[in-house]
């Protein structure tokens, strides 16, 4: 992609993109933007029109996003490949829903066993993960930011109760990023589809059971209604955390304070959407009980398992991609830190107020 193609207009440049968005005019940037989520949908929909909407407000309307929601301009797993290929300048979604590009990505998102959404951020902020998402971005001339995370997952929707190992065994479930690799090694047939496919999908019979992301969405899609055994937490996916990506050549044509703006914005929703989740969730978990939801946990043989089957996940990828491997080393080292605080600081004080 040519530097300029971003940062100016004309008839050329609409016939060879017809989802790329109209620059500068007098001044005014008017860009496109790519969401893998349903803009209605609860946090991970409201996250990326408040990110459009906050850098609009911070730029006195200089920078103008027009969010388009999964599917109106590409399918919700073609975001990140819309934006390197620069029909879209920026996007927005899970980084994992690219992660066929490399997995090392995974880790942008959430895996299993792995960090609270606070650690995640304080892991990309602080602990190095932001400099090695940037070198492994630039590999496809992205440029990406933190943007928020859903907090504490649920396990799953079952239709059935989980109470051995036995019981995982030849379950269709829909589950996304390295929890379904983890899972298919407990006998599990892992499948990913977008997220507005799961309650059919459900109540077709196609699938089992269901994970998605937790009470407030879950709630919001109607799961309850086909089954009311969910399973928590996510060991799975203790959270999941979301990106906005920009091109690269379109992301240097932006001024200094523009730039600013943008990593600004993409923080400050990012803690809206921590606090979305957290005040949302335990009304929905509460209302969900009302209505029948049984809310249960996991067997322990069948959380060690899981354990046990993530290990083994993690250190095959650790074998075949030299940048999971460089993600790895930087994560686990900041999560084992995280691990001591919690258990000396955070544990306690949650019980202790119980």
């Amino acid at each position: 992609m040519k530097r300029r193609t971003f940062l100016t207009s004309g008839a050329g440049i609409a016939a060879a993109s017809t989802l790329a968005a109209p620059a500068i005019a007098q001044g005014k940037v008017q860009w496109n933007m790519a969401s893998a989520f349903p803009k209605a949908a609860p946090g991970v929909g409201t996250n990326v029109t408040r990110f459009a909407e906050l850098v609009g407000q911070m730029s006195d309307g200089r920078l103008e996003l027009t969010v388009y929601g999964a599917g109106e301009l590409v399918p919700p797993f073609g975001v990140e490949d819309a934006v390197q290929q620069g029909n879209v300048p920026v996007g927005h979604g899970p980084t994992y829903y690219a992660a066929g590009k490399n997995p090392a990505l995974h880790w942008y998102t959430g895996v299993p066993f792995g960090m609270t959404s606070n650690e995640q951020f304080a892991w990309i902020k602080w602990g190095g993960g932001q400099a090695i998402w940037n070198d492994i971005y630039a590999q496809r001339n992205l440029t990406p930011f933190y943007c928020g995370n859903s907090n504490t997952q649920s396990g799953g929707w079952f239709k059935n109760r989980i109470e051995s190992l036995d019981d995982l065994k030849g379950l269709n479930m829909r589950i996304a990023g390295l929890g379904g690799e983890m899972l298919r090694k407990l006998g599990v047939n892992a499948v990913l589809m977008p997220p507005t496919e799961i309650f059919q999908a459900l109540q077709s019979g196609t699938i089992d059971a269901a994970e998605w992301v937790g009470p407030m969405l879950d709630q919001a899609f109607g799961l309850q209604k086909i089954t009311n055994l969910c399973y928590v937490p996510a060991y799975a996916e203790p959270g999941a955390g979301v990106a906005v990506v920009f091109n690269s050549d379109a992301w240097a044509e932006l001024p200094a304070d523009l730039q600013a703006i943008c990593e600004a914005a993409s923080y400050a929703a990012a803690l809206e959407m921590h606090a979305q989740f957290d005040y949302f969730n335990a009304q929905a978990m509460q209302q969900l009980k009302d209505g029948g939801v049984e809310f249960l946990n996991f067997p322990e043989e069948v959380v060690t398992a899981m354990r046990g089957a993530w290990e083994e996940v993690k250190e095959e990828l650790k074998g075949q991609n030299a940048d999971v491997a460089t993600v790895v080393e930087s994560y686990d080292a900041f999560l084992g830190q995280a691990i001591a605080y919690s258990a000396a600081m955070t544990e306690p004080m949650l019980a202790g107020r119980a």
